[in-house]
């Protein structure tokens, strides 16, 4: 006996088959194409681990290499560079073999992110551990870096490609996106201010009154960064299981089997010669730099550049709650205004880093932060949002290669993760061509100028650039309401042969679902997360 269930607002349909005869499948109601609440809110909490984890080390993991484990800054550099290629090499790699993976009883998508769970956990407490011994340490923390993003990409891409199959409506898939999207972002903001708050007692605001700062090892900093690494690791077993709970991965029906159609190399060919997916990741690749930038210099440039040691925790915490409070009225400008027009609200940010280098004052920092937040909101914001258009724009047009979700995703991933790595690695050993002394009183003049450099001139030569990129050309064309372009709502009709009467029943409720109640949203806007109260995330990855 099979019996297949498929949960959709409030209700189960269910289709039960003895044997060799057809399924018999109870009447369809008109809510089959929707998502419960519960399933939306599941789905966004399985993200939260990442965002978390990212939030910390974004910012504070350069102060914890420099000032803790006291490591020189070039070999900063290295575990930077190194933990930031190997997530970005393993992109490709992980969208590789889930493309290759055979569907299980849980889905394609879903055993790989259970699968990392508990690996990553243990590889993010180790990131955060201080070994006994002095002269390996920058291969011990390069090592686990390079660990860390490896196991998070292979979680985030399946994670994220998971969208695409959680309902055929475009409608719902825009708003679980938004939960996503939402969870997410209170991931970040709680990365930032639970990390922040345990740990601030290993860093003391001067520094400079006692004679002897306490070096590397003291096992106050050790012990206060290894209880902030142990909370952080287990919410992942936690929101994976959760994860795994509400949601139900459904099968692509359009999509070749495992193994069969397009190879890897070959949709990634495709994916990366079609031009909107071309802009779209060339510009992100600066942004999304000059945001990794921003935030890894922050910390930095308050505590040696400044005399804003006391209020870091509190310039953070104004980021992102900022970014989280910003996100609906961004979501309503994209919406109203289109999402090139939302695009310059990242340049928000620019003249207000540039003061902050120049005056860095207390007052001053706070009100560019604000301004930071939502700046930061709508750059993480939009390449989400933009990515479905450029996917279903690419189906338009290569309708005999679909299921490339996966490459789309991985791929994007990687790319701006590599952007990320160069500009981290490059700008990381800046500071060591400036002298910077781990642990040292006070940093020379030489420091001071190159971390204003590194929050302000750098990200806005950075932004500017991607926003020009961005801006070029027309928007990619989504689909509109004749029902031959309605490629979103196609690409789930069941059309190989095998498929059972009830499946298709249920697809064809599904197509009719989004054709009633979606009708509103096919359109030049169509994938713009539906938000609920808030991914958004810094990604900050």
């Amino acid at each position: 006996m099979l019996v297949e269930a498929q949960e959709g607002a409030g209700n189960c349909c269910v289709s039960v088959q003895v044997g060799g005869l057809a399924p018999v499948s109870p009447p369809q109601d008109s809510r089959a194409g929707q998502l419960s609440f519960c399933t939306k809110v599941c789905y966004g909490i399985g993200g939260m681990p990442n965002q978390v984890a990212s939030s910390a080390t974004a910012f504070y993991l350069q102060l914890f290499l420099l000032d803790v484990a006291q490591i020189p800054a070039a070999q900063v550099s290295l575990v930077l560079f190194g933990g930031k290629v190997s997530g970005a090499a393993a992109d490709p790699v992980a969208g590789f073999f889930i493309n290759r993976s055979s569907r299980t009883g849980s889905g394609r998508l879903m055993p790989w992110v259970l699968g990392c769970t508990p690996f990553i956990a243990v590889a993010y407490f180790l990131l955060w551990f201080l070994p006994p011994f002095s002269s390996l340490r920058g291969l011990w923390y390069t090592a686990f870096y390079c660990v860390f993003q490896a196991l998070a990409t292979s979680l985030q891409v399946p994670y994220a490609a998971l969208t695409m199959r959680l309902t055929p409506c475009p409608r719902e898939r825009d708003s679980a996106t938004a939960y996503r999207m939402t969870m997410e972002m209170a991931g970040t903001l709680l990365g930032a201010a639970v990390h922040g708050l345990l740990v601030s007692g290993a860093h003391r605001p001067h520094p400079c009154e006692d004679a002897a700062p306490p070096g590397p090892g003291s096992p106050n900093a050790t012990r206060l960064y290894s209880i902030a690494a142990a909370v952080v690791a287990m919410m992942y077993p936690v929101c994976s299981g959760l994860l795994c709970l509400g949601v139900k991965e459904r099968p692509d029906s359009s999509a070749p089997a495992s193994g069969q159609g397009l190879s890897f190399l070959a949709g990634l060919g495709l994916t990366v010669r079609h031009p909107p997916y071309l802009k779209l990741v060339i510009s992100f690749l600066f942004i999304s730099a000059a945001i990794q930038v921003e935030q890894s210099y922050l910390v930095l440039f308050c505590t040696h550049a400044s005399r804003l040691h006391d209020h870091v925790q509190g310039v953070v915490l104004t980021i992102l709650v900022s970014a989280v409070l910003s996100t609906p009225l961004w979501e309503w400008v994209l919406q109203r205004f289109g999402k090139k027009t939302s695009a310059f609200g990242i340049c928000v940010m620019v003249p207000f880093a540039i003061l902050l280098a120049a005056v860095p004052t207390a007052p001053v920092a706070y009100v560019v932060a604000f301004v930071s937040g939502l700046s930061i909101a709508v750059s993480l914001l939009l390449p989400w949002s933009m990515l479905p258009d450029v996917v279903d724009d690419f189906q338009l047009q290569h309708q005999h290669s679909p299921g490339l979700e996966t490459i789309f995703y991985s791929s994007y991933v990687f790319f701006t993760k590599l952007s990320g790595a160069g500009a981290l690695g490059i700008s990381t050993l800046s500071l060591e061509f400036a002298g910077y002394e781990a642990g040292a009183c006070k940093q020379a003049e030489q420091v001071v100028v190159t971390l204003k450099v590194l929050i302000g001139a750098v990200p806005t030569c950075m932004i500017l650039t991607g926003l020009c990129i961005l801006m070029a050309g027309p928007a990619p064309k989504v689909p509109s309401q004749d029902p031959s372009r309605r490629l979103s709502l196609q690409r789930w009709a069941p059309r190989a042969r095998g498929h059972t009467q009830g499946t298709h029943t249920q697809g064809s409720t599904d197509m009719q679902r989004c054709e009633t109640n979606g009708s509103a949203v096919l359109s030049e806007h169509s994938h713009s997360p539906t938000l609920p109260p808030f991914r958004l995330f810094l990604q900050l990855q």
